[in-house]
């Protein structure tokens, strides 16, 4: 029939695990690239913190180091996806209004901090994409199991 469509018809497929993996992975590659520059040069993660005024700067880098090592890995792999996102959305729009606020720049720097601001901006808005869509998977995991579990009770 035409312009009659069931919703499988018309439903979008999920990416391959592959690319959605990938996906994921190209999304924290910032981070993980960051978390291992620091962990490999902790005297200069140390001098970074000192920079933007962070104390004690020792475990601020250390926690930094951290957030950027273990949420994308928490991410790629889905272990509490959501709050790993969240976390990584927090943290960089925290350091973007930190580090990149081109209003109070000089005019030679503006142009950079501005286009590093917006950049991570759009980091912040994937990370709670990412957020949303782990969310909407869970909750539809759980209504299919509830779904199964009333199906199961009512043949007995």
């Amino acid at each position: 029939m035409r312009g009659a469509h069931s919703t499988a018809d018309t439903a979008v497929q999920a990416p391959p695990h592959w690319l959605r993996t990938l996906a994921l992975l190209l999304i924290c590659a910032a981070y993980l690239q960051g978390g291992l520059v620091k962990l490999f040069d902790f005297g200069g993660a140390v001098a970074e913190m000192q920079h933007f005024g962070i104390a004690p700067a020792e475990p601020a880098a250390i926690a930094v180091i951290a957030l950027e090592l273990v949420a994308p890995a928490m991410i790629v792999l889905g272990v509490w996806r959501w709050l790993a996102a969240l976390a990584l959305a927090a943290f960089t729009l925290a350091a973007t209004l930190m580090a990149n606020r081109y209003w109070d720049a000089p005019p030679e720097a503006r142009f950079m901090l501005m286009n590093a601001f917006y950049e991570h901006l759009g980091l912040c808005g994937a990370f709670l994409l990412i957020v949303w869509e782990d969310l909407r998977a869970r909750r539809a995991r759980r209504d299919r199991a509830m779904l199964a579990g009333t199906k199961g009770s009512a043949l007995q």
